[in-house]
C-alpha cells in the first residue's frame, strides 16, 4: 500500500459473522453495478479485431500485458531451472485397473540464493497396461499427500480438495469434494483411468505458501532473494500456474505420457490458478476450473458473494499482483482494463469447462458466484468464434444440472455445494470430444 500511495481499502464482504457490518450481496438485481465489460475484440486504439492474425499478434498481447501488470503480476524473466527426480515408483491397483505411480520432486536451482530451497512435489499415476502414451489430468491441491487417489479405493480418503487427502490444505472455503465421488458414480480418478487417462496431483504449497507471510519464501521469495515484492511482481496464483507448467515440462520427458493431451483442474482457489495456468501456457490441452469465483473465472465487475475487496484484503491479497489493490482503494472494479471473460479468451480456442454449484444459500456455492462465471464463459465466446471454435451457444444461464458441452467452452452448474465432484462426469464427456486415451490391455486373472 505504501508503494501504491494508498492509505485505505474498502472493506471486504463479511460472510462469517452472525451479524456482519458489511454482508455480501446475494441479490441478483444488485449484482451488476458495472454492467459494461471491456471488449476482447477491440484494440486499445479502438480498431475492431476482425481476423485471427490481429488477435494473435496485436490484441492478445495487449490483454496479457494488462493481466500481467494489473491483476496476476509478472513472472520474472530469468527463472531458475527445475530438475526433476523420480523419487519412488509404486505398482498398485485403483479399482480393478493396474497402475504405476511415480512420486516426483522438482528441484529448483537455488544457486543464486541458497538461503531458500524449493522442491516441487508431483505425483503421477498411469494405467499400467495402456496400449500407448496416456493423456494426463493434473489436479492442483494444497498439500503433498495424494491420499486415496493412489491408494486404490474408488472413494479415497475424505476431507481434501479434489477427493485427495490433503493434510495441510489451506482450509478456508475450499471444503474439498467429499472424497471425490461423482454424483452416484465413480471417483474422478477412476473415470480418468477407465478412459485410458492417467492423473497427477501437484502440491501447490511446495511451490508457494498460500499466505502473505510466505511471499519472501517459496519460488517468489527465491527469485526475489528474500526481499518483498514490487507492485508488478507475480502473486501466488501466477506462481502456482508457473509450477503447473514445470510439471508439464516433466510430462514432456516421460514417454508413457501423451504430453500434448495434458489437462489441468482445480477447485476454489485452485480453480483460480487453473484458469491462470490454462490462459498463460498454450501447451495445456484442456482445463476444468471449478468454483473459482472472484480472481478466477468470475467477472470482477460483479458484486455477488465474494467481492473484489475480499481478494485485496489481508487474507487473500498475496494471490494477486500488488497493483490489484488499487481497485479496492481509490479505483473500482470498473476501472480494470480487463476482466475474467478475457482471461478465458486467452485460453481460446482450446477447450475449457467452467463448473459451479447451486446458490440458494450461502452454505452452498453462492460465494463463488456461478452466474458471474457463466457470464465470463459467455463473454469469451466471440474470441472462440473468431478463432474457428464454438461458444456456449447461449447467453442465458441454463437450468441446474444442464451441461453446455456442445461448444469449445463449456459450463455446468450442479445442485451440490462448494465442490467439484458432481461435474466430473460431464467434464469427461466434454473432454472425450477432444482427447481419446489408449486402449487398456486385458489383465491376466490372478490364478494364472
Amino acid at each position: 500500500m505504501d508503494l501504491l500511495h494508498i492509505t485505505s481499502l474498502r472493506p471486504a464482504a463479511d460472510n462469517r459473522s452472525p451479524q456482519p457490518t458489511n454482508p455480501p450481496n446475494y441479490d441478483e438485481s444488485k449484482a451488476n453495478p458495472h454492467p459494461t465489460l471491456p471488449d476482447p475484440l477491440r484494440l486499445k486504439n479502438g480498431q475492431k479485431v476482425t481476423s485471427p492474425n490481429v488477435w494473435w499478434n496485436l490484441r492478445r498481447p495487449e490483454i496479457v500485458e494488462d493481466f500481467d501488470r494489473e491483476i496476476y503480476g509478472r513472472v520474472p524473466k530469468n527463472m531458475p531451472k527445475v530438475t526433476w527426480e523420480v523419487a519412488a515408483i509404486t505398482n498398485g491397483m485403483n479399482g480393478n485397473i493396474p497402475t504405476i505411480t511415480k512420486r516426483l520432486v522438482g528441484h529448483v536451482d537455488n544457486s543464486a540464493y541458497p538461503q531458500i530451497t524449493v522442491n516441487i512435489d508431483l505425483t503421477l499415476t498411469l494405467p499400467a497396461k495402456a496400449a500407448g502414451p496416456s493423456p494426463v489430468m493434473m489436479v492442483l491441491a494444497g498439500g503433498a499427500s495424494v491420499g486415496g487417489a493412489v491408494g486404490g479405493g474408488p472413494g479415497g480418503r475424505r476431507g481434501g480438495s479434489n477427493g485427495l487427502a490433503v493434510a495441510n490444505a489451506p482450509g478456508g472455503r475450499a471444503g474439498g469434494s467429499g472424497g471425490g465421488l461423482a454424483a452416484d458414480g465413480p471417483a474422478w480418478h477412476i473415470l480418468a483411468l477407465s478412459n485410458g487417462w492417467g492423473y497427477a496431483t501437484l502440491s501447490t504449497s511446495s511451490i508457494q505458501a498460500d499466505n502473505g507471510a510466505g511471499l519472501t519464501q517459496g519460488i517468489i521469495g527465491l527469485v526475489n532473494k528474500g526481499q518483498p515484492r514490487g507492485v508488478e511482481d507475480w502473486g501466488v496464483l501466477r506462481a502456482w500456474a508457473w509450477g503447473a507448467s514445470r510439471a508439464l515440462d516433466y510430462f514432456e520427458s516421460d514417454k508413457a505420457v501423451n504430453a500434448r493431451q495434458v489437462g489441468i483442474e482445480g477447485h476454489s482457489r485452485w480453480g483460480k490458478a487453473t484458469a491462470v495456468a490454462m490462459a498463460y501456457d498454450p501447451r495445456f490441452a484442456i482445463a476444468y476450473s471449478s468454483s473459482s469465483g472472484e480472481g478466477g473465472a468470475r467477472i470482477h465487475r460483479r458484486n455477488f458473494g465474494e467481492a473484489l475487496e475480499n481478494i485485496a484484503a489481508r487474507s487473500e491479497y498475496h494471490w494477486m499482483a500488488g497493483n490489484f489493490l488499487k481497485y479496492a482503494g481509490p479505483l473500482t472494479p470498473a476501472d480494470l482494463p480487463v476482466d475474467a471473460h478475457e482471461l478465458l479468451a486467452l485460453c481460446a480456442p482450446r477447450p475449457v469447462f467452467i463448473g459451479g454449484g447451486r446458490t440458494d444459500t450461502r452454505t452452498n456455492d453462492a460465494w463463488a458466484d456461478p452466474m458471474g462465471m457463466f457470464e465470463a464463459a459467455a463473454g469469451a465466446g466471440p474470441v472462440y468464434k473468431l478463432l474457428g471454435g464454438k461458444d456456449l451457444g447461449t447467453t442465458n444461464l441454463p437450468p441446474m444440472e444442464t451441461a453446455l458441452i456442445a461448444g469449445d467452452i463449456a459450463f455446468r452448474q450442479h445442485s451440490g455445494g462448494h465442490t467439484d465432484a458432481p461435474n466430473w462426469p460431464a467434464f469427461f464427456e466434454f473432454a472425450s470430444h477432444y482427447i481419446k486415451g489408449p486402449a487398456l490391455l486385458p489383465t491376466a486373472p490372478a490364478n494364472q
